[in-house]
């Protein structure tokens, strides 16, 4: 493995696909943030913490703006880690996974990582507007969250590792039985805490909106490392010529 290539690849693949979610955000989310602040500052006025006067809307505005403008950073940042995650990955189980090209295979790794790392856990505890959620229970929502990936991403591990180890004709065993572990973990975890108390068409619009965008990072981050991967080929090994 040629190192410093590799890190190259895999750091400009999550850096430009984490630019890419980053717009994604921009245009399809953040639309659905605005309205949702919207009526969390709505409530401020009602209960009187905020007045509505010109000072805060230009104090709010400035805010906005500062986030907005740091959306696509920020998602360069995080896709640079998540890239670096999901190349180690590859680099290991590139062999073994299905598919006669690179692209092929970096597909296949996404849509399993996209599976059990974000969507599944999705589905348990998914995403919320600002509106929805009390503050005093952010520290337990986030624990239950990132629980539920860590226990999702260690179980699909151990499932592979069963998949290498059995027969062609069996290896559905792996998959049936990472099915019904993570059914089981879904219905032991607990329910989110929080009971949603925001228009359900502004909730469910957010949510759909974001599965969109994670979704555009994980297939632009699939397509960018397996085309990388194949051109610059920092699995091949040096070959020294002959004198």
């Amino acid at each position: 493995m040629k190192t410093a290539l590799f890190l190259a690849i895999v750091l400009i693949s999550g850096a430009l696909a984490g630019t890419i979610h980053g717009v994604a955000n921009l245009v399809l989310v953040e639309s659905y943030l605005d309205t949702a602040i919207g009526i969390e500052n709505q409530h401020l006025f009602a209960s009187g913490e905020e007045n509505d006067t010109p000072e805060f809307k230009a104090q709010f505005d400035s805010y906005r703006y500062w986030q907005k403008s740091g959306q696509v950073l920020a998602g360069a940042i995080l896709g640079t880690s998540i890239g670096a995650l999901v190349g180690i990955v590859y680099a290991y189980s590139r062999n073994s996974l299905p598919g006669r090209t690179d692209l092929k295979k970096t597909f296949t790794l996404a849509a399993i990582m996209w599976l059990t790392i974000y969507f599944i856990p999705f589905l348990k505890y998914p995403a919320n507007p600002p509106t929805v959620g009390d503050p005093e229970t952010v520290v337990l929502r986030s624990i239950l969250y990132l629980s539920f990936i860590a226990i999702s991403g260690f179980g699909a591990v151990g499932f592979y590792q069963l998949y290498k180890k059995l027969q062609s004709r069996k290896k559905i065993i792996a998959f049936v039985g990472y099915a019904i572990f993570i059914s089981m973990v879904f219905v032991v975890m607990p329910p989110n805490p929080d009971e949603i108390s925001a228009p359900m068409d502004l909730v469910n619009g957010f949510r759909a909106m974001s599965v969109v965008a994670v979704s555009i990072f994980w297939v632009s981050l699939a397509a960018i490392l397996g085309v990388f991967w194949h051109k610059f080929r920092p699995d091949s090994q040096i070959k020294l010529e002959k004198h």
